[in-house]
């Protein structure tokens, strides 16, 4: 059906039928010549004669007369407004824009139409093997979107259009390719107004006809150098020019998507150096026919690791010449799908190379359709539930936006890696580098801040002025000494934040941050100390059982059940079941694409199901107790791991969970190591000191430490398949309360590295076995995961890529787990 527009358009007799404008910049060279800018028009009119003259009028965007001309009508028009000073350019950092207003003017003097164009003053090149922008190199912050909507399918509306620039510019993404045909014409008047950089994509893509089971056969592939097709696809590419030519956005014409390469594609870029010969050409299909490499002003590739582009950016490609010969961009990279975007900091990293100028995450939006059950609930819907088949599954669901428009939490990293400014932060000063190309940090506001052990403790506002393209250093005179006697480590902050309110933003509104950790002259107390415990308390070894109890709380450990079954403050009950060894995590789609599954599958057990095969109870101390259990993992080595608590007389609890290191055997790497514990379904609030406050793994840190507020629902996220969710790194502390407030503070122990922890309405075996958020039941339980440490999410793809080995949990090391439990 129609989901777009439809207009009916009433034109004059005599009409300017095209505009074609050029609207150069350039800027300012090292002999003192001045900035300039130049504007041209082309324009064809219908019924000249009608006419007797064009009026044109160039206007800023406070309606001042930066230019006009007068002149006699013909049939096709040239204007020309010379040399111009003081005009300012056009960029994402700074989308200024101006109007073209052209009044068609009848022999009578009547004013028969009127055309009003907003234009932006940019020049974009390819100079020396680099992209740039007003003379300067460009690296693409971007991703691609599909124009999607949960509701409506691809009948998006202005205010999805609005939402979708406004999070581009709040997480610092800076282009856009329009993946994979040309986009609403509204979406390109935000993307001048906002300042979005974009790959303008011809409508075609043809996958399925040289690709099957993953074996390709670009020869086959349609349209090829098959002379049929050639009319219809160079008309393509011809309409989406045409239409879109004018909009300072559009930086780079793309030929298509995924449909390998042939003669049919030199037609289409030959088309389009011929209207457009400024404008590069981008099209990947290449890389399967390299014979047709000569379609493609710029190296693009799909889904290739780091490591083969920095090949590439150092050897040359194909040939291996004398260094690379085009401008690399990834037009798809860091396939979000599900819980995604690990180890994207090896990517942003590549833009030290000048010839790497950035990529396109894929993909924007998860394509969900929100549908409505016969019980008249709704859920988000994929392939395979409308009845399709055959059909990809929940391979749509692949973005940093929830297909409702709430943004994942991989958008957290996204935002960080992509930032303009970087800051790093020392004991001394902050060094700002400034990656901008035009805007200096002079308007921004650096917020910096101390936070002893999480807790905001001091804090003052600088202006830090770093001029585009510059790095600075500022020193800073912290007040550590004032703070240090008091806190086990101090943290210190310089936030990035908008000085002033802006179409997108408020004021304070942060756009990157830095930190650094300094020790602090507080320690931390032994997890247990028998001898400070209070004497008050009562000690009981059982011939079943053994517990302590005091301060009102009251700790049991079984002889038979292998572990702590109790743990009491007052009438509170906080074991539901002892703790159990977790060895697993629910696979996330990267996990199933990569095999993780099917080679870790003894981990999936080996925790889950592991026996206790020996149990140690004794005092330690006069008021203390030490519980130390043995256990063999369910796996053919039997590995044993050994689960230690001490528990005193003040309430506390310590808990040492050791794994060895297998050497005996070909063990894979271990998904995650800890325990997992089943609590009473009130315990739902978290409130932990960590990295956050969004979801963090091994490969996707680039959080913000600090202490953060949350809940089991809210860390949950509603990835299309239910999976891993909800981890939280660098944590020192967690708090996990009612909401009354009563609950269990867990602390790493003394000398511990911190932990990895999450609290999730579910437990990690219901999260694996659910196929959509509404197959989980209402919750019954809260389930806190307690992790020595967990493997990273992996992003490369998800058909293929495994998470890299740095980010791995090699299965010959040692996992030690080291906290201390006290209620509150």
């Amino acid at each position: 059906g129609l989901f777009r527009t439809v207009e009916l358009a009433a034109q004059p007799h005599t009409h300017v039928e095209t505009v074609q404008l050029e609207a150069d910049y350039t800027a300012a060279d090292t002999a003192g010549t001045a900035d300039t800018a130049e504007l041209n028009a082309a324009l064809t009119l219908r019924n000249p004669a009608d006419a007797m003259t064009i009026e044109s009028t160039l206007r800023d965007g406070d309606g001042n007369v930066v230019w006009e001309s007068t002149q006699a009508c013909n049939g096709e028009i040239a204007l020309n407004s010379g040399k111009m000073t003081n005009i300012a350019p056009w960029s994402a950092e700074s989308p200024t824009l101006y109007t073209l207003t052209v009044r068609v003017v009848g022999h009578d003097g009547a004013i028969i139409e009127t055309v009003t164009q907003k234009i932006g003053f940019r020049t974009f090149r390819i100079e020396n093997g680099i992209m740039t922008l007003n003379g300067k190199r460009i690296v693409f912050k971007g991703a691609d979107r599909h124009e999607f909507d949960a509701k409506r399918g691809r009948a998006i509306t202005r205010e999805d259009m609005l939402s979708d620039v406004v999070f581009c510019k709040r997480h610092n993404i800076n282009a856009i390719r329009t993946s994979h045909y040309p986009n609403q014409e509204y979406w390109y008047d935000l993307c001048d107004e906002y300042g979005l950089y974009l790959i303008d994509e011809t409508n075609m893509e043809t996958h399925g006809t040289w690709v099957a089971n993953n074996v390709e056969r670009p020869e086959d592939g349609i349209p090829g150098s098959r002379p049929e097709w050639e009319g219809a696809c160079v008309d393509r590419i011809n309409s989406m020019m045409r239409r879109d030519y004018n909009h300072p956005s559009v930086l780079i014409w793309s030929l298509g998507n995924e449909s390998s390469a042939g003669e049919v594609f030199r037609a289409m870029y030959r088309h389009a150096h011929t209207i457009d010969p400024n404008r590069p050409v981008h099209y990947e299909g290449s890389v399967h026919m390299r014979e047709f490499e000569d379609v493609t002003d710029i190296e693009s590739r799909m889904y290739a690791h780091a490591d083969e582009i920095e090949r590439y950016l150092n050897d040359g490609s194909p040939t291996h010449t004398d260094g690379p010969k085009k401008p690399y961009i990834s037009c798809e990279y860091m396939h979000a799908m599900g819980n995604s975007c690990g180890n994207m900091d090896e990517y942003t990293a590549l833009e030290r190379y000048p010839m790497y100028q950035g990529g396109f995450i894929w993909d924007f939006i998860d394509q969900a359709i929100e549908a409505k059950l016969p019980d008249g609930t709704t859920r988000m819907c994929y392939g395979g539930d409308f009845g399709d088949r055959p059909s990809d599954y929940e391979f749509s669901g692949d973005g940093l936006l929830f297909a409702d428009r709430t943004p994942s939490p991989k958008a957290q990293e996204v935002k960080q890696l992509y930032a303009n400014v970087k800051i790093a932060v020392s004991v001394d000063e902050a060094r700002i580098t400034n990656d901008n190309l035009f805007v200096s940090t002079g308007d921004y506001r650096f917020v910096l801040r101390i936070l002893a052990d999480g807790k905001p403790v001091w804090s003052t506002t600088r202006r830090f002025d770093v001029a585009a393209g510059e790095s600075a250093s500022f020193e800073v005179d912290w007040p550590v000494d004032d703070y240090r006697s008091n806190a086990e480590e101090l943290v210190l902050e310089v936030s990035q934040q908008l000085g002033n309110a802006c179409d997108w933003a408020p004021a304070g509104y942060e756009l990157a941050f830095g930190q650094c950790v300094v020790a602090g002259a507080k320690t931390t107390a032994d997890a247990v100390d028998a001898a400070g415990a209070p004497a008050d308390g009562t000690v009981t070894l059982g011939r079943w059982n053994a517990g302590v109890r005091g301060q009102g709380r009251e700790a049991l450990f079984s002889r038979t059940q292998g572990g702590m079954v109790s743990y009491t403050f007052g009438e509170r009950e906080f074991v539901l079941r002892r703790p159990s060894i977790t060895t697993f995590r629910p696979l996330t789609d990267n996990d199933r694409g990569a095999g993780h599954a099917f080679e870790r599958a003894a981990w999936a057990v080996a925790g889950k199901y592991a026996r206790c095969v020996d149990c140690a109870i004794a005092n330690r101390g006069e008021n203390a107790v030490e519980a130390t259990y043995t256990y063999e993992l369910a796996i053919p080595q039997r590995t044993k791991v050994t689960v230690r608590y001490v528990a005193d007389t003040a309430g506390l609890v310590s808990l040492d969970v050791e794994y060895p290191g297998e050497k005996n055997g070909d063990l894979p790497t271990i998904p995650a190591f800890g325990i997992e514990w089943a609590l009473p379904v009130e315990y739902a609030n978290l409130r932990f000191y960590g990295a956050g406050p969004e979801e963090t793994y091994a490969d996707r840190r680039h959080a913000k430490l600090g202490v953060w507020s949350t809940t089991a629902g809210d860390d949950c996220a509603p990835y299309l398949l239910p999976q891993e969710t909800g981890n939280h790194e660098d944590v020192r502390w967690a708090e996990i309360t009612d909401d009354s407030g009563h609950g269990v503070r867990v602390k790493r122990g003394a000398g511990a590295k911190p932990f990895a922890m999450s609290l999730l309405p579910y437990s990690s075996t219901m999260l694996e076995e659910a196929l959509h958020q509404d197959e989980l039941p209402k919750p019954r339980h809260m389930f806190l995961r307690l992790l020595a440490a967990q493997m990273g999410v992996g992003g490369d793809d998800s058909w293929m890529s495994p998470v890299h080995e740095q980010y791995q949990l090699p299965a010959d090391q040692p996992l030690s787990l080291n906290v201390r439990f006290e209620l509150f």
